[in-house]
Formats: structure tokens, sequence, C-alpha cells
């Protein structure tokens, strides 16, 4: 399995992963706004928006830079997740969603691929050397909490989210490997 950064060549397939979720009635997150984009817009849009997000320098006021891959496995190029790493924090994202968003195609879970695929991001903020990573989920997704837990997620808090209007725990990963 290996990130990989979105382009054209992954329309068709990044097409099927979201319809998946649409298949199996599955809720929708850490895609980087991808459904949206096919239901209101283009690939192509949700392209351009995707390196948009990594101008660092022309990143809009009210958002941060991040990345966004694809995780795929090599054997069949097939796309079992997504994931969304935000590069810096505002205060929103500081108290209730975190650096990271990410999402699992409906028939690839329980497979140990979400931790997995976490491992390999949490490989890039090591790079830039984000010593804490800060992650959230529902509290009514025990899988999203194992796997940052799997991926050494330690509890700081729990709280009611006036935004996603349900209970929300939030977790650190403190990072200690350094790029030489």
């Amino acid at each position: 399995m290996k990130l990989v950064f979105p382009t054209l060549a992954y329309k068709e397939k990044a097409m099927e992963f979201i319809n998946e979720f649409y298949e199996y009635d599955s809720e929708i997150n850490g895609v980087g706004a991808l459904h949206w984009f096919l239901k209101e817009s283009t690939y192509e849009a949700w392209l351009e928006k995707v390196l948009a997000d990594i101008d660092i320098a022309n990143v809009e006021a009210d958002r941060v830079p991040a990345l966004t891959y694809f995780f795929v496995r090599e054997e069949d190029d097939r796309i079992l997740g997504m994931i969304n790493l935000r590069l810096a924090l505002n205060d929103f994202l500081r108290t209730e969603g975190g650096h990271i968003g990410y999402s699992i195609r409906p028939t690839e879970r329980r497979k140990g691929y979400g931790s997995r695929m976490l491992q390999e991001a949490l490989k890039v903020y090591d790079w830039l050397s984000i010593g804490q990573v800060l992650l959230s989920c529902s509290c009514e997704n025990p899988a999203s909490a194992g796997v940052i837990q799997n991926c050494g997620g330690v509890l700081l808090d729990e709280f009611y989210s006036e935004t996603f209007q349900e209970n929300i725990q939030k977790y650190a990963i403190y990072r200690k490997e350094q790029p030489v």
C-alpha cells in the first residue's frame, strides 16, 4: 500500500471509491470534499482545489494548507482510503477538527488499512517536524478511535461539538521520529 497524490489518471477509481459510500449508505469524511465536487462540480475542479490547498502563499484566509492523498493497494491500484493532512491549524481545527481527516471505503474496513494509512501519513508530519499531531473522531465511531489509538493516540478530551452535533474525542499522537 502507498499514498498517492491525486491525478487525472485516478478519476474513474475516485468516482468508484465515493460511489461505494453511497451504495453502502456510509457517512463520508476525510475525503477533502471529493464527494461534494463530484455532485456539484467536476473531478477536475476538485484536482484544482487539491493543488490550491498546497499553495501555502495563497491559501484562502479561512482555510489552512493541506495535502490530500489516496491510499492505494499496489497489486490492483485500488483506492482503499483517502487522507487529508492539514499542515497548520486554525482555531476550529485546533479545538475540534485536528490535523488529519481520513476514510476507508466500506468494503475494505476492519482489515487494518486505516492504521497502515495513518502510519504512512504520520511520516509527513515527521518530515515537517510537527511533534504533536491532533486528531478527532465521533464518540460513536470506535473504529476510528481504534485506528488513532493503534498509532499511539492519547485521548486529550471528550466534549460535545455544536458544529458536528455530537460528542467528539480529541487525541494527540506525539512524534519522536525526525528525518535525518
